[in-house]
């Protein structure tokens, strides 16, 4: 099923969840430290406590809307593994594919408080649950009634088991019919850059949207000149193409193969005041997915995801400003009223 899908939403536009989550991510989650004080954190003494992970963010946020989401992955027995399954579990996410290590822990991170700029962010991930990750975790009647994956690159840098485990999932998730969506997510703390290109290029050509930022594809293809990027992936078998441009907006594209490639550039929502950067990419993976998965145009479909990601960097945490769906709607009316 390479194409978009439509889901159902009722008139109450609350999406009617299905036996089986309909759209399945895969990744880990850390326990996020986030500093009380913006000091250097040689000299913080006071920590909030949170949660962190790029594919648990957009599960998160697509349930917030009313979407019907599994999150599969691996923690620590331990009370941080806990405390983050009890989280996601709780904002509606389907949690039964995550499983417990009494061997390994679960990942942390610690994260810098700033009033101005990304955060510095330290993680101490190396050995965590979710690393040691194997394909055989994976059910493939799990898949069977799902409509799409969603993918990052931060997983396959973990371990060359994740990479395996990502592929196989892939693979199950393709046999079944589903939509891949791939957000490389390149993290260059965790590999290096020929090991990412080539491991990302490889997914990519396994993906039928890709969400790259400019750096990204600049880093992927030697080229951030729109045009290319979006010829190169097509190439390579996307049927969607989204390039993000930070706060400015994004370039989108489909290819359709019999018909005429639809390109265009849809602008940012303007945001008074950044107070987190992270999470906005993650937000806006929520927005394009769900537009897709409702049956939206792709340039309505990346308005969405320009509007949750500008939502997401007005408040501090990676989810804390993801919408319900009565807020979005809100949000993207105010601002059409407002252009």
């Amino acid at each position: 099923m390479r194409g978009i899908v439509k889901a159902t939403v009722n008139s109450n536009r609350i999406y009617e969840v299905n036996t089986m989550p309909d759209i399945l991510t895969l990744g880990e989650s850390m326990v996020m430290m986030v500093a009380d004080q913006s000091d250097s954190l040689q000299f913080v003494t006071n920590y909030s406590r949170k949660i962190a992970g790029a594919e648990s963010n957009v599960a998160i946020g697509l349930a917030r809307i009313g979407h019907s989401v599994g999150w599969l992955s691996a923690l620590g027995q331990d009370p941080f593994g806990t405390y983050i399954r009890n989280t996601i579990r709780g904002e509606g996410v389907d949690t039964s594919q995550v499983s417990f290590s009494v061997e390994y822990p679960t990942g942390l991170l610690v994260k810098e408080l700033n009033e101005i700029g990304d955060p510095l962010v330290l993680y101490y991930r190396r050995g965590s649950a979710a690393s040691k990750m194997t394909p055989e975790v994976l059910k493939a009647d799990y898949f069977a009634d799902a409509k799409l994956l969603h993918v990052t690159g931060i997983f396959p840098a973990l371990s060359s088991s994740c990479q395996d485990t990502l592929f196989a999932a892939i693979t199950i998730a393709k046999e079944k019919g589903l939509l891949i969506s791939f957000d490389p997510n390149i993290r260059l703390q965790l590999w290096s850059k020929d090991a990412a290109r080539e491991t990302l290029l490889k997914i990519a050509g396994m993906s039928d949207l890709i969400l790259p930022g400019i750096a990204e594809a600049e880093l992927l293809l030697g080229t951030a000149e729109w045009d290319k990027v979006a010829d190169s992936f097509h190439k390579l078998g996307n049927k969607y193409v989204i390039m993000k441009n930070g706060p400015d907006g994004a370039y989108y594209s489909t290819d359709n193969q019999d018909e005429t490639c639809e390109r265009g550039y849809q602008k940012g929502f303007r945001v008074n005041r950044v107070i987190d950067t992270v999470g906005a990419g993650d937000g806006f993976a929520v927005g394009v997915l769900s537009g897709l998965l409702e049956g939206l145009p792709l340039a309505d479909a990346v308005v969405r995801g320009n509007a949750i990601g500008s939502l997401a960097i007005t408040v501090r945490g990676d989810v804390e400003g993801y919408p319900t769906r009565n807020q979005l709607d809100a949000y993207i009316a105010h601002h059409a009223r407002n252009i």
